[in-house]
């Protein structure tokens, strides 16, 4: 995320990465990083040599053993038994067959013998602070099988905590695996790592979990990432650190200090340097990776759907936007790509809420200075939301098209064909903001056009009304989607709304209980069409574990509990 200076600027070392930003001046002025001549001039961080071996090692296991379900992301994954130079000498010396292909018996033996399985060098953690039923837990959960229920999803906790192994610490470049200092909760299934955005709604379970300490060890790994790069990484990998997500760090250590009065762990996080921004009036941004290349850990995906482009301006491109997406945590279609040309509606609603959540932290730690000056740049990004976004007749905010080749001091002025008429979950997002949701006449409009929309579902919200097969496409629904509408509507004042928020919570806890009764698991994503059903779609399997989803089932227990006499399930 190449991103925002606000009305204030900040150094990174406020928890979240810098994103291409554009600042409204009479109606907005674009500040597009450069795309000129016939090849891609934006920002590109190098990633690490064993890196970009691994690639290589990823694209000779696809040719040699063609495998049917390939999972690219695992061959990036491995960790090195002896130094670089000594194992890439060993693979060029591999036979190979008249087709220059290497043969099967002896790549395995490559593998076996230079390298540690994918996943060898995390283990397993113990979480300090877990109990199987802490003391104060979902007090409003009255029904014994819903409670049963909840302290197996509790449990989980447990079968995700993960930690770093010594050789990490100790040898770090024989690893893409990033030598974070503290345990963590990873998603679950192909996610092996701590992921950004995914941690914030770990983090909301945690907290219903009491589990205090382990919430404040993976905003300690975060803030580890940006002392090492200067913003947190999309995930703890080598081949990350070109990219970031959307910025929650703030979010998760505010909403710590709530739970915990942790002092400590608010100035910790808090070392921000303040200097006026003359001569801008408001800013938006957008998702701008620092990446023109394949991902590494989807280079044979990536390289493939390139090949059927023009030129290497096209590639380029290309890359750009496949980093780029990913950055927002949103998979994608690849004939479809185009992020980097959108203002999207939610990323700027998490920078307002980390604007938001910095002023109201740096006033507890007494620094009004940094205070006034985030909270100067949150109002200016509201009004530039109200601006840009809002749509009076629809009742949403839109996702604004804007031209990718503006020249860097280009005025261009706003025009209502430029909102998106795509229709996306995320166009109700800014509901989640106490800005937005203390607006009853803001709340009745949104309240109204959602009922409309076609979102919900009979188990919850979809992501769009697209059917494509995606898996951030209907019928699916994610969990942090419903958590931020459903928090939203029920912290609104208009009883309507906070009904229609219980509503869309019971759906969401029925279909993830009777799934996990199904399967024995919690899963990544859900058909919000069937009650019960899994989702499905996109690049890979789908996932279990999963880290965010018992985080949001968890938040949602402890906010509308679940009555005795209320029976749980599809029915």
């Amino acid at each position: 995320m190449h991103m925002a200076s606000f009305h204030s600027c900040s150094s990174n070392n406020n928890g979240n990465h810098p994103a291409s930003s554009f600042s409204l001046l009479l109606l907005f002025l674009l500040l597009a990083s450069p795309t000129t001549g016939n090849f891609d001039r934006g920002p590109v961080v190098p990633t690490t040599p064993l890196v970009t071996f691994l690639e290589r090692v990823q694209e000779t296991t696809l040719a040699t053993f063609e495998q049917k379900y390939f999972d690219p992301k695992l061959y990036v994954n491995l960790s090195l038994k002896s130094n670089l130079s000594t194992t890439v000498t060993a693979f060029h010396k591999l036979p190979r067959n008249a087709t220059g292909s290497v043969l099967v018996p002896d790549f395995k033996e490559f593998l076996h013998e230079y390298f540690d399985g994918a996943g060898d060098d995390l283990m397993y953690a113990e979480p300090p602070d877990f109990v199987p039923e802490p003391d104060g837990f979902l007090p409003k959960v009255k029904n014994p099988q819903v409670r049963a229920w909840a302290l197996e999803v509790h449990a989980l906790w447990k079968n995700l905590s993960r930690r770093v192994s010594g050789s990490v610490l100790n040898r770090p470049k024989f690893h893409t695996l990033l030598p974070l200092p503290r345990p963590f909760v990873i998603p679950g299934s192909r996610f092996t790592e701590v992921y950004y955005w995914d941690s914030y709604w770990v983090i909301m379970g945690l907290l219903a979990s009491k589990m205090y300490m382990t919430a404040k060890a993976i905003v300690t790994n975060l803030i580890s990432l940006i002392d090492t790069y200067g913003y947190v990484l999309n995930y703890a990998r080598a081949y990350c650190t070109n990219r970031s997500q959307p910025p929650l760090l703030s979010a998760m250590v505010y909403d710590i200090y709530n739970r915990t009065d942790d002092l400590d762990l608010v100035k910790k996080a808090l070392p921000v340097n303040v200097q006026e921004d003359h001569g801008r009036n408001h800013t938006l941004s957008r998702y701008y990776a620092m990446w023109n290349k394949p991902r590494p850990e989807s280079s044979t995906i990536d390289k493939a759907h390139a090949s059927k482009l023009l030129n290497a301006y096209e590639k380029e491109q290309f890359y750009r936007e496949l980093a780029s997406t990913t950055e927002s945590g949103w998979d994608f279609n690849f004939t479809t790509l185009a992020i980097t040309s959108i203002l999207p509606v939610d990323l700027n609603i998490f920078i307002l809420k980390m604007e938001l959540d910095i002023a109201s932290m740096a006033q507890i730690v007494g620094d009004n200075r940094t205070a006034e000056s985030f909270l100067k740049a949150a109002q200016a990004r509201k009004q530039a939301i109200n601006s840009v976004f809002w749509n009076k007749e629809k009742g949403q905010w839109l996702d604004y098209w804007i031209s990718n080749r503006t020249s860097s001091q280009e005025c261009q002025r706003w025009k209502g064909s430029n909102q998106s008429n795509n229709a996306f979950t995320s166009n109700f997002v800014p509901i989640w903001i106490d800005l937005f949701n203390s607006n009853t006449c803001i709340v009745e409009k949104v309240k109204k056009s959602f009922q409309s929309s076609g979102f919900l579902g009979a188990a919850g919200i979809a992501t769009s009304l697209t059917r494509s097969r995606e898996q951030w496409d209907f019928p699916n629904g994610w969990a942090p989607l419903q958590h931020m509408i459903v928090e939203g509507l029920a912290k609104s004042g208009l009883q309507e709304a906070k009904s229609m928020a219980q509503d869309i919570a019971m759906r969401w806890i029925n279909t993830n209980y009777v799934a996990y009764k199904e399967t024995g698991a919690m899963h990544e994503k859900y058909d919000v069409e069937k009650c019960g059903d899994i989702g499905g779609g996109g690049e890979y399997i789908p996932q279990t574990g999963f880290g965010w989803s018992n985080g949001v089932v968890l938040a949602f227990l402890e906010e509308f509990g679940w009555p005795e006499d209320l029976k749980i399930g599809c029915n």
